[in-house]
């Protein structure tokens, strides 16, 4: 077995450098290397980074297949080539803002932030359909198409904007997490939504004012609506009394079922080998094969002992850092320990003709003081006035439960043995890089989802001036991103920095369903209608698009689960999953719970209907 993990591997005239190392040399250096007896196991930083770099290089060809999915479901919705490209036409427009904003920024796109562009694009997908909706409605009722497109516009103005600036919203409150990628990723989304209000509700019914339907079109577009929301008259029941507190009670269940499922989530990865990349994948395959048979691996995490400039002489740091080293030798998870204290043992020993019982930290200063110089030499360890030494702790793998065990027995000695003018600080190498990232993570998620409730909350409360739209809006909301967590753990999917950003986006995008549907409920309560009335005819108007755009948001965002990188697979998993519950929320809770909260609650006055259109 043959391992690589320098900076530089020759074998028989075959180079692989750091820099210059590619998938063309891999594929060289197996083919004219490896047989029956031998395998060339390769690992190290350019290896990850170059397969990284391969499945990033795939990206593409998963926005082309859903750009084609997205308009092969639009133009199955509205029979229109015209109204498809339209819909296309004006996401994409938002797109080329975006890229040329975020290149004068000096923004680019990395393997993170990747899906966010398509993301964006389907958004504006979505709020095209909901046009889309209402122009063709329109036309159906006798009006022309330059007034059916004023009437989209001014009646889902509210709405969209309320949509879109709620997105907006939520992808700011990103730029909480002090991480540059996570940031990079908020501002590439903010800019991408912003641009949707002038593309999307602006732009679109404008430019489709010029186009001219006959009355022959809309009714066979009203037919087949009708036809495909047959069943919606079903689901529209759940607005009945009865029905709503049946369906109160199983959301109450799941709810607290999720609630209790998702308690123990794990904050940071599950898997071993580079995080970036699936299991399968054959840089872990052989990472944890050389972990298994060797003393080494990918993972490290360096502790820093720090002292005063010119501690050379102080022979209590070499002795306590060579108590810290056993105590961590036995800790779960520690494959092998390299530290100056070691080298201080080994150097001892070596200048006194390879005793074993010279295997110790000298305790005479100027032999202890002789020993630091020399081994100041080799970089890697300590700084040349002993002011900083350093423990590299190599762990057998980078799961949350491995790092978190290691940083846990870390700060449990240091908080035990305290040595005056000594400090123990955390922690370098990868894993010490993880698991401050996890940390931030973890004490980012309650604030960030807190603010953009918030936000939700605050918004909606200034738009329909009733508490109840808050409860209405907010609670489906609330038990969709439980049920997230339910399925993050289920598929053993980590909150991590990738995740993280998913369940806020999910989100300020989820709201948008709650929104369409809340705004024609208003509408028809300002007309006069009863809340079992007014919720039937916002689900028959609204349903099949809100359905619609949810299973094209998710079906778009799925293609991306057969990415090489998992990171991307486990994002396009968890949105695809989180855009179909937060919709089934919307169609069955909402309405339940806006029922039962008009019994508990009866109005006073007529319902506040902002923006609408009355006829």
């Amino acid at each position: 077995m043959i391992t690589a993990e320098l900076n530089e591997f020759d074998a028989k005239g075959v180079r692989i450098d750091y820099v210059d190392y590619n998938h063309v040399l891999e594929q060289q250096l197996r083919a004219r290397f490896e047989n029956p007896d031998y395998e060339i196991q390769i690992i190290g930083f350019a290896k990850q980074i170059g397969d990284i770099a391969d499945g990033a290089s795939a990206v593409l060809e998963f926005c082309l297949l859903a750009l084609l999915l997205t308009a092969a479901a639009v133009y199955w919705y509205c029979h229109s080539l015209r109204f498809t490209l339209l819909t296309i036409g004006c996401s994409l427009t938002s797109l080329v803002w975006q890229f040329g904003t975020l290149r004068l920024m000096g923004f680019g796109l990395d393997p993170l932030a990747v899906l966010v562009p398509f993301l964006v694009f389907a958004i504006g997908v979505s709020h095209g359909v909901q046009q889309i909706n209402f122009i063709v409605r329109r036309i159906s009722q006798g009006r022309t198409t330059f007034d059916a497109c004023r009437d989209s516009f001014s009646g889902l103005l509210i709405p969209g904007a309320l949509a879109l600036v709620t997105a907006f919203v939520s992808f700011i409150t990103l730029l909480l997490i002090p991480i540059p990628m996570v940031r990079e990723l908020a501002i590439t989304a903010s800019l991408g939504v912003a641009y949707k209000i002038v593309t999307n509700l602006v732009m679109l019914p404008l430019a489709a004012s010029y186009f001219r339907f006959d009355a022959g079109y809309a009714e066979r577009a009203v037919i087949k609506r009708d036809q495909r929301a047959h069943w919606l008259r079903a689901l529209a029941r759940v607005a009945e009394p009865r029905n709503a507190l049946l369906v109160l009670g199983v959301t109450a269940v799941v709810f607290a079922a999720a609630v209790w499922q998702s308690r123990d989530r794990v904050i940071g990865t599950l898997q071993p080998g580079a995080p970036e990349l699936r299991a399968d994948a054959r840089f872990n395959r052989d990472a944890v094969s050389i972990s298994s048979h060797y003393d080494t691996g990918l993972d490290w995490l360096s502790v820093v002992f720090e002292a005063a400039p010119e501690s050379c002489e102080k022979v209590a740091i070499g002795v306590e850092q060579d108590r810290f080293v056993w105590a961590m030798q036995p800790v779960p998870g520690v494959m092998s320990i390299a530290s100056f204290a070691g080298q201080l043992r080994q150097y001892n020993e070596g200048y006194n003709e390879g005793n074993p019982k010279m295997a110790v930290v000298p305790i005479d200063p100027a032999n202890y003081a002789g020993l630091a110089t020399e081994i100041s030499r080799v970089p890697g360890t300590m700084r040349k006035d002993c002011s900083m030494t350093a423990v590299h702790l190599y762990l057998t793998d980078h799961k949350a439960s491995t790092i978190n065990g290691v940083i846990a027995a870390v700060k449990a000695y240091r908080a035990t043995h305290v040595l005056q003018g000594v400090k123990i600080r955390l922690a370098a190498g990868n894993a010490g890089v993880l698991a401050a990232i996890d940390e931030e993570v973890e004490h980012s998620e309650l604030p960030m989802l807190l603010y953009v409730y918030a936000a939700i909350a605050v918004l909606v409360l200034l738009v329909y001036r009733d508490l109840r739209a808050v409860l209405a809006c907010c609670l489906p909301l609330t038990i969709g991103t439980f049920v997230g967590y339910w399925f993050m753990k289920e598929l053993q999917i980590g909150l991590t920095v990738a995740t993280l950003p998913v369940m806020v986006l999910s989100v300020g995008i989820g709201v948008d369903y709650a929104f369409y549907i809340y705004n024609r409920l208003q509408l028809h309560l300002a007309g006069g209608q009863d809340i079992v009335k007014a919720l039937e005819h916002s689900i028959l108007e609204v349903g099949t698009a809100t359905i619609f755009t949810a299973i094209t948001l998710a079906v778009g965002v799925a293609t991306w689960s057969f990415s090489a990188l998992k990171f991307q697979a486990d994002m396009g998993k968890l949105l695809a999953f989180m855009f179909m519950v937060n919709m089934v929320m919307a169609m069955t809770v909402l309405p339940a719970f806006a029922v039962w909260l008009e019994r508990l609650f009866p109005r006073r006055r007529p319902a506040h209907a902002p923006g609408l259109l009355q006829h």
